[in-house]
C-alpha cells in the first residue's frame, strides 16, 4: 500500500515549462522539480536569470534548459513551445508563475483622505494611469492566458497534463495599495476555474496556488528596515494577521505543487489552494 501511495507522487521523466522561473518562488519550484527528475524548461524575461537557474538545476544533477521569453509576446511563447517540444516532447506541466507588482500600479496610502488628499499623498487612486495599471494587470493575467494558449495545445494532443497558475491571497480579498495586482490575481483565479471546466474532457487539469506573504528579496526591501532589520509597519500587520506568525519560504510551495502536478490529485481541477499560514482564515 505504501508503494502505491508514494508512486502517485512520482514525477520523474516528465516535462515542465515554468514561466517566471528566474525568480525566487518559481525558481524554487524549478529546483525542486529538477531534483524530482523532471525535465525543466526555465522561462523568464531575464535571460541571465533563466540561464543561471538552468545551470543550477543541471549542477544539482537535474535536466534543464533556459528559454528567455516575454510572456506577453505571443510569437516568442509559440517559439518557446516549439523548442521545448523539439527537445523533450510535449510538456506534461505548465506553471504560470510570471508576474509581479509595480509602484506605478499602486497607491501610496491605504485610505483616500478627502481633505487635501492631492497635496499630501504621493499617488492616490486618481493618479493611477491606465497604461501603468494595464501593464501590471497584463503581466499577471494575460501572461498566464497567453502561455496557456501556447503550451496547452500540445498537452491536449498528448491527452494529459496539468496547468498550475500562481495566484495570490489578494485574489480572495484585495490587499490595500495594490489594485492592479489584486484585480489581475482575482481574474487569474476566475480564469483557472473557467479553463478547468473548458479542458475537463481533454485530460488536462487546471488549478492554482495562492501564496500569502513570502519573504522574497523584493519583500525584504519593502517590509524590513534596511538599517535595523526591524519589521516595517506593513510587515507588522502581515505577521499580526498570519496565525502561524511568520512569512512563507519558497520551499513551502513545493509540496502543494507536487500534489497538484501528480496523479495524487487526478480528480482535482478548478481549485485555488491557499498557501498562507492561515492568513485567509483569520479575523477578530
Amino acid at each position: 500500500m505504501q508503494n502505491s501511495v508514494t508512486d502517485r507522487f512520482d514525477l520523474s521523466g516528465k516535462v515542465a515549462a515554468i514561466t517566471g522561473a528566474g525568480g525566487a518562488l518559481c525558481g524554487a519550484m524549478a529546483d525542486a522539480l529538477g531534483m524530482a527528475g523532471v525535465k525543466v524548461a526555465v522561462l523568464d524575461i531575464d535571460g541571465g536569470k533563466a540561464e543561471a537557474r538552468a545551470r543550477a538545476i543541471v549542477a544539482a544533477g537535474g535536466t534543464a534548459q533556459a528559454f528567455p521569453c516575454d510572456v506577453l509576446d505571443t510569437s516568442a511563447l509559440k517559439e518557446c513551445s516549439r523548442a521545448v517540444c523539439d527537445r523533450w516532447g510535449a510538456p506534461d506541466f505548465l506553471i504560470n508563475g510570471a508576474g509581479g507588482n509595480h509602484p506605478r500600479g499602486s497607491t501610496s496610502e491605504e485610505f483616500y483622505a478627502t481633505e487635501g488628499a492631492t497635496d499630501t499623498v504621493e499617488r492616490s487612486f486618481f493618479d493611477l494611469e491606465a497604461d501603468d495599471f494595464g501593464r501590471v494587470f497584463d503581466l499577471n493575467f494575460m501572461g498566464a492566458f497567453l502561455a496557456s494558449q501556447a503550451f496547452a495545445r500540445e498537452m491536449i494532443a498528448k491527452g494529459q497534463g496539468a496547468i498550475v497558475n500562481i495566484s495570490s491571497m489578494s485574489a480572495f480579498t484585495p490587499l490595500t495599495k495594490v489594485p492592479a495586482y489584486s484585480a489581475a490575481k482575482a481574474a487569474l483565479s476566475n480564469f483557472t476555474q473557467w479553463l478547468a471546466v473548458h479542458f475537463a474532457h481533454t485530460g488536462v487539469r487546471v488549478n492554482a496556488l495562492a501564496p500569502g506573504f513570502f519573504m522574497t528579496e523584493q519583500l525584504k526591501f519593502l517590509h524590513i528596515d534596511q538599517e535595523t532589520g526591524a519589521l516595517l509597519p506593513r510587515a507588522q500587520k502581515v505577521i499580526a494577521h498570519t496565525p502561524m506568525g511568520r512569512y512563507g519560504e519558497p520551499d513551502d510551495l513545493v509540496g502543494p505543487l507536487v500534489w497538484l502536478l501528480s496523479d495524487a490529485s487526478c480528480f482535482v481541477t478548478g481549485v485555488v489552494v491557499p498557501i498562507d499560514g492561515g492568513f485567509s482564515s483569520y479575523t477578530i
